[in-house]
């Protein structure tokens, strides 16, 4: 117990750690709940298969190398058939192993599609229950578990003829002591003469009755001892399948690499950001997700970036922090490229305030705090007040040491944005980075909302990216996207004169006279 808990232990410790080290992209291939099924089922499978090793394989050699010893010191010759009979089970044993792992692998990714439904079905309830789908979701959680299940109908059907095919064998190795040791036993029923006249044979190698009966337990005893090892070959058989998937993640390396030199502060006199022509493409061939992508963020500037679903916006922005690195061009931060940074050092001058509000359970202070544990109470509500998330903190019953339910479930979608965004601008970084995090809020809490980073956050370089051309219009700076494409770079009165794809997004959004006085100057 011991031995295999503290292998599993050590074991998920490491794949844990593994996995915090692997990049986003990685991540994204493996898929959330194959890595949650992987640290958890298989590595449970491998503790066991640990475990009955220690407990009863290890037994087993012991049993049958000592038994055939013995075989031999009684009679060399039917001993033979202990020699004879202990391949024949191992080719068993390899035969069914090697037909039984393509079922068990094929079995583990079940499991990683039925973590996956479970999840997407828990996840996603109140979205089951709009559309009454829940008899639908039942239908496909039992279609995964029966061909789970069929998956291991087959594994046992092949794994279930181990026992009875190695008894086969080791029982006709009986017959086959009996029958030849019955010869040298049967010289006790011949006539006296007969005896004299075969002393010399007997004096040769002939047995007695007990002989042939402890030649007989010994092929028992290995009988025995195979018998538990063919039961355990299931077991490490599944344990063989799950080894080769937590090899699989631990041999992954991530794309993202820190460099031995590294740089700790950049220039501060040089640009904030600056791309320089940078192409991206998510599975490393010809299909770009950002094609050549150059533009310069100064220091204390706001930077707004608008494009169409799909354009490239939350992929241009992940480049910043190197959550991807750049398949061609330069991405620097202060000067320097950003993969010259230690990924710490980087991650700390920039805070990023993603499209999908992550909350942990926790107090607020907690959530508040994961920006450095220095972070003082009154730090914190200056947030929550740049934020605008100060006047619904303060009626909450226990204010900072409110308590935040997994995910935020206890709060609406509005709050948690803002909650997100205080914890961003808590960390007091030089970039910060507002990934459409503001979809949930109203015009006038939006409004309020820039109007205060920009008023109390002046030093920082802020990104926003939003599909709200009014949440950007105010913007130092526009960035334009289409298809990873830039197709226009200005502010909001130069690209309403020279850029038809943002012309195109404002009169969704605007009145054609309220363009017309826009691009006229008119106020």
């Amino acid at each position: 117990s011991v031995a295999s808990q503290g292998f599993g232990t050590e074991l998920r410790r490491e794949l844990y750690h593994h996995i915090n080290t692997l990049s986003h992209k990685e991540v994204d291939e493996f898929g959330t709940p194959s890595l949650i099924t992987r640290l958890t089922s298989d590595i449970n499978q491998l503790q066991v298969a640990v475990a009955m090793l220690i407990r009863l394989v290890v037994r087993a050699p012991f049993l049958v190398i000592g038994s055939t010893i013995m075989a031999f010191m009684i009679d060399v010759k039917l001993a033979l058939i202990f020699v004879l009979v202990i391949p024949l089970v191992a080719i068993v044993m390899w035969l069914v192993t090697t037909r039984t792992i393509p079922f068990f692998k094929s079995i583990q990714k079940k499991l990683d599609k039925t973590s996956l439904i479970t999840r997407e079905n828990l996840v996603g309830a109140r979205a089951v229950r709009a559309f009454s789908k829940q008899q639908h979701e039942i239908e496909r959680f039992k279609d995964n578990a029966e061909d789970i299940e069929k998956a291991a109908v087959r594994a046992g059907k092949i794994s279930a003829l181990l026992s009875p095919v190695n008894a086969i064998i080791l029982n006709l190795a009986i017959v086959a002591i009996i029958w030849f040791g019955g010869f040298s036993v049967n010289v006790g029923d011949l006539t006296q003469g007969q005896v004299i006249a075969l002393v010399n044979y007997v004096d040769q190698g002939i047995i007695t009755t007990g002989a042939v009966v402890a030649l007989v337990n010994y092929m028992n005893q290995i009988l025995l001892a195979l018998v538990v090892v063919a039961n355990l070959v299931v077991i490490f058989t599944k344990s063989a399948a799950c080894a080769a998937r937590v090899n699989e993640v631990l041999d992954t390396k991530p794309s993202v690499t820190e460099t031995e030199s590294t740089e700790e502060n950049g220039d501060s006199s040089a640009p904030a950001v600056k791309f320089d022509k940078v192409y991206f493409s998510y599975h490393d061939n010809s299909e770009y997700a950002l094609e050549d992508i150059s533009f310069t963020a100064d220091k204390g500037q706001t930077i707004g970036i608008i494009g169409g679903t799909g354009s490239g916006k939350s992929t241009l922005i992940n480049l910043i922090p190197r959550f991807y690195d750049a398949s061609d061009g330069l991405v620097e931060v202060y000067g320097t490229d950003v993969r010259k940074y230690s990924l710490n050092r980087l991650r700390k001058k920039i805070a990023v305030v993603p499209q999908k509000a992550v909350l942990f359970s926790g107090t607020i202070r907690e959530n508040m705090k994961w920006g450095g544990d220095n972070i003082t109470d009154e730090q914190i509500w200056r947030a929550l007040k740049i934020s605008q998330a100060y006047e619904f903190v303060e009626k909450l019953e226990n204010g900072l040491d409110y308590k935040i339910l997994q995910g935020g479930k206890n709060l609406s979608g509005g709050q948690k944005q803002r909650l997100t965004i205080a914890r961003a601008i808590a960390a007091d970084p030089e970039i910060l980075i507002l990934d459409d995090s503001a979809s949930a809020l109203d015009f006038a809490t939006d409004a309020k909302l820039r109007t205060a980073i920009k008023e109390n956050c002046s030093d920082m370089t802020v990104f926003i990216i939003s599909q709200r051309a009014n949440t950007v219009k105010n913007a130092d700076q526009i960035i334009v996207l289409d298809d990873g494409k830039t197709v226009g770079i200005g502010t909001h009165k130069e690209l309403l004169q020279s850029c038809t794809d943002y012309c195109q997004i404002c009169l969704t959004q605007f009145s054609a006279e309220e363009l017309e006085k826009e691009i006229n100057g008119d106020e």
